[in-house]
């Protein structure tokens, strides 16, 4: 009776749900009705698409592998094993596996577009936009072609001749024509200018925001970049290093130079105990665009995780808290600091080197009856709180056998590694991590939740430290001298800052900084004998980690020489050649475009 009045009753409800119009019990309210046509008509809906074009600039920087990998800076962890079979990340090796199906090629080709697509769909439509100042509309469209610029910048220097819509895209389309080189520079350059010409300072603008600065900083790279006229393909000429020189003073004249390096960066402690967790500034007088982060919990977008990249881990090393934010998570294997590029630093008198890397590392807790070498089970030793268990010496004064831990026979008691022992070395008890390597700390954040990678800086993209640099370069080229005067004076200025109270001082990096077992030592001050690999070494030391690395090796056209000499697994294994100074069109672009547009050559 029970499994007949369910039956019954569920009969009855349907055929009352079967006579009632949906309409009768289901209505729908359009809770917004707003389209692109009716919304970006007036100044508020203007201002939020112009808004709209920065946000990208977030992803965009955090597809870095095209950048940082494959060059004489960054590799990654394992080269050891480059003989035994190893076939190493593709991107340092470039081998045949380098394809266009390479997702970081496509990704970062994907977001490259998208953003010119926000971009151009701002400058089409300014036209259409009522009740906005016109002073404001010129300003916020000189924005949105500075950033157009920006990225075809990026997509032309990675992949030579390249679609380039200027106009808001409306209807789908497979149609898509390839641009020269030469006229996707002619286009920066008009974009660039334009944008200068209205952009304000940076003192007369919401922080944050393109500016006339960040214009001419752009124009001072791009005109430097045309310059070297890659491949006689850019449509450069001499003229062009002249240009860059002159925005270089521009930026120069209006961005002073920061006095202490590490005041651009997350001030930090390099001993966990020691650390005060000091108020973090992002602003900066030198600073003349960077990548915007909030810690607003409304607009939070993930955060900053460059803190969280680059260099080894803590959490295998003696009194470890384990995971825990004192060292916090490092993406070990991400971004490793090639042997060779500690070289290039002056130890002592280089302040660089001391805010970049970590030296000693720490206990965080008592180790009692700690085993510092398994063959001899019976000695053993008490480590207390901060005491030092690892330590990296400085190339220009290694340990001898004797001064290293005990782990490997020697007196120390903690481990040592040599610069030319770091990313080879098997573990011992003082680091159970195999091929262990130093943390690069150049932006680590303190404080942060473990594995959060979600960093509240930002992230600077333009310095002008970085323009006394490109002057330098321009006038090794052939340029005029600046208002500074010659190209020594320029590249000094950026020397002497590094060097603090030592300003003057003949700083000295290794002569051949491959050669690891070679104490050798030449100084690295411009007196008369400045060339492109010194400015290549400065550029290094002062914007490891910057996203400019690749850009710099390819404009220079010494990619290949010095990622084939300096990165251990290139230098190993690579199949470097010409071509790969350009990266392949995706595969997913030759697929969907009609006809399909040609690839590089080589891929």
């Amino acid at each position: 009776m029970k499994k007949y009045n369910i039956r019954y009753f569920a009969m009855i409800v349907l055929m009352l749900l079967a006579s009632t119009s949906c309409d009768d019990y289901l209505e729908e309210n359009s809770i917004s009705s707003q389209t692109t046509e009716s919304y970006y008509m007036d100044e508020n809906g203007f201002e939020d698409l112009v808004k709209s074009t920065y946000s990208l600039l977030r992803n965009i920087h955090q597809q870095r592998d095209l950048v940082f990998l494959g060059t004489d800076v960054f590799t990654s962890k394992g080269w050891n094993e480059a003989g035994s079979g190893a076939a190493g990340g593709v991107l340092n090796v470039y081998d045949i596996r380098f394809t266009a199906s390479n997702s970081a090629v496509s990704t970062l080709w994907n977001l490259l577009y998208k953003e010119i697509g926000r971009t151009n769909t701002a400058i089409s439509r300014q036209g259409d936009i009522v009740g906005m100042d016109e002073d404001l509309l010129a300003i916020r469209v000189g924005e949105a072609k500075f950033l157009r610029a920006f990225c075809y910048f990026y997509l032309v220097q990675q992949f030579g001749d390249i679609p380039m819509p200027l106009v808001e895209t409306t209807t789908a389309t497979r149609e898509v024509t390839k641009f020269t080189a030469t006229e996707v520079y002619t286009q920066i350059i008009k974009d660039l200018s334009e944008a200068e010409s209205v952009l304000p300072t940076s003192d007369n603008t919401e922080y944050g925001r393109a500016t006339k600065g960040a214009a001419q900083f752009l124009l001072a790279r791009v005109y430097l970049t045309r310059g070297w006229n890659y491949d006689n393909s850019l449509g450069g000429s001499a003229a062009d290093f002249d240009k860059a020189v002159e925005y270089a003073d521009k930026v120069i004249s209006a961005y002073p130079l920061e006095p202490e390096y590490k005041n651009l960066f997350p001030l930090h402690a390099e001993n966990p105990l020691e650390e005060t967790f000091p108020d973090q500034v992002d602003k900066n007088d030198e600073i003349v665009f960077a990548v915007q982060y909030s810690d607003d919990v409304l607009s939070y977008d993930g955060g900053n995780d460059y803190h969280s990249i680059f260099g080894g881990s803590a959490e295998d090393i003696p009194g470890s808290l384990g995971r825990t934010s004192d060292y916090n998570r490092h993406a070990v294997g991400n971004y490793i600091t090639t042997p060779a590029m500690y070289r290039l630093f002056d130890p002592e008198l280089d302040n660089r080197y001391k805010h970049n890397f970590v030296e000693a590392m720490y206990a965080l807790s008592d180790v009692n009856g700690f085993v510092p070498n398994l063959d001899d089970p019976n000695t053993t030793i008490d480590i207390a709180k901060g005491d030092t268990v690892l330590y990296f010496p400085p190339w220009n004064n290694p340990a001898s056998d004797s001064e290293k831990g005990m782990d490997v026979g020697g007196s120390k008691p903690y481990g040592v590694l040599n610069v030319d022992e770091i990313g080879i070395t098997e573990g011992t008890p003082f680091h159970r991590e195999n091929y262990k390597t130093p943390l690069m700390w150049k932006f680590w954040q303190p404080g942060i939740e473990y594995d959060d990678a979600m960093g509240t800086l930002d992230y600077v993209l333009f310095r002008s430290a970085e323009t006394y640099l490109i002057a330098a370069e321009a006038m090794v080229k052939g340029a005029s001298n600046g208002n500074l005067g010659d190209a020594d004076v320029y590249y000094n200025k950026v020397v002497d800052r590094a060097l603090g109270t030592n300003a003057g001082a003949e700083p000295k990096c290794a002569a051949a900084p491959a050669d690891l077992n070679s104490l050798d030592a030449v100084s690295y001050r411009a007196k008369g004998n400045l060339d492109i690999d010194m400015i290549l070494d400065e550029r290094a030391r002062e914007l490891m980690g910057e996203y400019c690395r690749w850009f710099d090796l390819k404009r220079t056209s010494k990619l290949i020489e010095r990622t084939s000499l300096m990165n251990p697994w290139t230098a190993a294994i690579g199949q470097m050649q010409e071509f790969h100074n350009l990266r392949p069109i995706p595969q997913t672009e030759i697929d969907r475009s009609i006809p399909s547009i040609s690839q590089n050559d080589g891929y």
